[in-house]
């Protein structure tokens, strides 16, 4: 089974090292490639420097458009099975292959790890995490599943699903959308628990100021998936 790493990356300068050097030593049967979403700061210079394997968009994409790349590339060079993996060291690689076998064995077209289920490790913020139960009521609502971390940025696909996500996929804040476009195309997904760290550096894309826009968002768009 070919695996791939999806490393979207925007202004990760300070822990792009680290989170390759992660899988490398904890996932060596993975390959990895960086995405580099028009960073401004010296992300694109130290994995050039460092001969990291790193794509480098011409113009910046948003989150969505990064990893849909990585499916993109993924899909067309073979992969069985890709997983989007965050490039702040939040995401711990020993879990990889364990998410593999999961998918695999499970005959599964997504698992996602959740930092719920345990609810060990860095859990967010208190805000984050009242809106993430919001999303895990209105899935379940939905969609009859539940779905206890639907804005987890870790999350491993079989080919089915990155020929769903290279036709379509949203452009900013697209996990929780995405997990309902796979359970409205009865796609089986799961999740195992996952230990997630803070971030090692940079901010979050969310803003505080950005909250209630992408709680807007995100929730019409779960809502006009549904209706499809």
């Amino acid at each position: 089974m070919k695996k791939l790493v999806i490393i979207p990356a925007f202004n990760e300068q300070e822990s792009i090292l680290n989170t390759v050097r992660d899988i490398k030593e904890n996932a060596p049967g993975f390959d990895y490639v960086i995405i580099n979403d028009c960073s401004k700061d010296k992300t694109l210079r130290i994995c050039r420097n460092n001969n990291l394997n790193v794509l480098d968009l011409p113009v910046n994409l948003g989150i969505g458009g990064a990893v849909q790349t990585g499916y993109l590339y993924a899909y067309s060079h073979d992969y069985d099975i890709a997983v989007q993996f965050d490039g702040d060291g939040q995401h711990d690689a020993k879990y990889l292959q364990y998410m593999a076998d999961i998918l695999q064995e499970e005959n599964l077209d997504m698992v996602i790890g959740s930092r719920f289920i345990q609810k060990e490790g860095f859990q967010s913020s208190g805000i984050r995490r009242v809106g993430i139960r919001f999303f895990t009521l209105l899935i379940r609502l939905l969609f009859g599943k539940t779905i206890t971390d639907a804005t987890s940025g870790m999350r491993m696909c079989n080919r089915k699903v990155m020929e769903l996500f290279i036709k379509e996929y949203p452009r900013d804040y697209p996990e929780p959308e995405t997990v309902s476009r796979l359970l409205r195309h009865k796609c089986k997904v799961k999740e195992v628990p996952v230990i997630m760290r803070e971030r090692e550096a940079g901010v979050s894309s969310i803003s505080l100021g950005k909250s209630a826009y992408y709680m807007v968002k995100v929730t019409l768009a779960i809502l006009i998936e549904r209706l499809r």
